[in-house]
């Protein structure tokens, strides 16, 4: 029995390169195919704004594939974990491997730290490149994929209450006393919640006693009249600073923002349950991807004549379909407050690792 968890360079590379080069073509297939059928039901809205051709398509493209890759890496990694090990058992060689001494973990471990080489480039290309494509994506897309501005800051659908009063903004661009808000809308409302009055404009700048429209329209709700207003000040509660913290979108922070954004949070009163379920889930999502050959290593071994091996691949997939659903399904609860964030992200990833290990020791080891 060898008790090195490497015991072998060159076998380590050959199962190594084998495993890598399989993730990488199972995820191009996804993504081309997830990609293609994305565009088909998008590209209608994208070309129905004036102006938009060729290159707003392939600007969507450009945006969306970033996301596609961070959000089905881990499946790639799970059906290349079962392509990976159904051949190696169909060509015996992970008989030739057991009979040379090795135990199954030492056959699984070139895929495990192939996994979690891909778990740590995955966390990177997630933090500097898919947080920045999805928040320029949300922008255009709250824009019904018209210009947006390209100032800093910028945040979009935007939701602030000011006691009873709700203030609306379909963009929010720049910080402090430089802010400026697009597509607004005020509500005025009575103290039992009744609708009094909405004034819509363009464009609102903060003036430092409140929010000053240009050009707004003013409907009364009692009087069902409308009245066009040059100029009107609204929203005197609402400073900059409780603008900025109006709407967190999680997926478009870096992770390092994030931490500062839920510590803003929570100097202010706010709740931040479904924050920091997902600042939580930024470390457990890319780490799934270590789970995968240890879900599907059910297919390599048994006899591939002995009839089973197709049942094994099934259950290989069978146990890494039931963690992304099980891994969802808590991260909706930790988002609702049902589960502590912590538990949200990490009970699904240690349960499955239990289940995984108690598999392979129970059946192999």
């Amino acid at each position: 029995m060898q008790f090195d968890f490497f015991p072998s360079r060159r076998l380590t590379l050959y199962l190594g390169k084998m495993f890598l080069t399989r993730i990488l073509a199972v995820l191009v297939m996804l993504v081309l195919v997830l990609q293609m059928l994305d565009l088909l039901s998008t590209s209608g809205k994208i070309l129905a704004q004036p102006g938009n051709g060729q290159a707003e398509l392939l600007t969507y493209v450009g945006l969306r594939v970033p996301q596609l890759v961070a959000r089905f890496l881990p499946y790639s990694v799970l059906l290349a974990t079962i392509i990976t090990l159904v051949g190696l058992n169909q060509n015996s060689e992970v008989i030739a491997m057991k009979a040379a001494g090795l135990s199954a973990h030492q056959i699984l471990a070139p895929l495990l730290m192939v996994a979690a080489l891909t778990a740590g480039a995955s966390f990177l290309f997630n933090e500097r490149v898919v947080t920045r494509a999805t928040a320029t994506l949300s922008a255009w897309e709250d824009n019904d994929y018209g210009p947006v501005p390209t100032q800093s800051g910028l945040r979009s659908n935007v939701y602030v209450a000011d006691g009873t009063d709700i203030l609306t903004a379909r963009t929010v661009v720049g910080t402090g006393e430089s802010m400026r808000m697009e597509g607004v809308s005020w509500y005025r409302r009575s103290e039992d919640g009744v609708l009094i009055e909405q004034v819509r404009a363009d464009a609102a700048q903060w003036v430092g006693d409140g929010w000053r429209l240009t050009d707004a329209t003013r409907f009364n709700v009692q009087g069902a009249e409308t009245s066009q207003v040059a100029q009107t000040v609204v929203a005197p509660g609402l400073t900059p600073e409780q603008v900025g913290l109006g709407r967190a979108n999680a997926a478009a922070e870096p992770f390092w923002e994030l931490s500062e954004t839920i510590a803003e949070y929570e100097a202010s009163g706010r709740r931040t349950a479904e924050l920091r379920a997902q600042w939580w889930h930024r470390l457990s999502g890319p780490l799934s991807a270590v789970l995968m050959p240890l879900l599907g290593a059910v297919a390599a071994f048994g006899l591939a004549r002995s009839g089973q091996l197709f049942l094994r691949a099934i259950i290989g997939m069978a146990l890494g379909f039931a963690y992304f659903v099980v891994d969802n399904a808590a991260l909706a609860m930790g988002n609702f407050g049902g589960y502590p964030p912590f538990l949200a992200a990490w009970a699904p990833f240690m349960l499955f690792l239990l289940i995984g290990e108690t598999v392979l020791v129970r059946t192999e080891e």
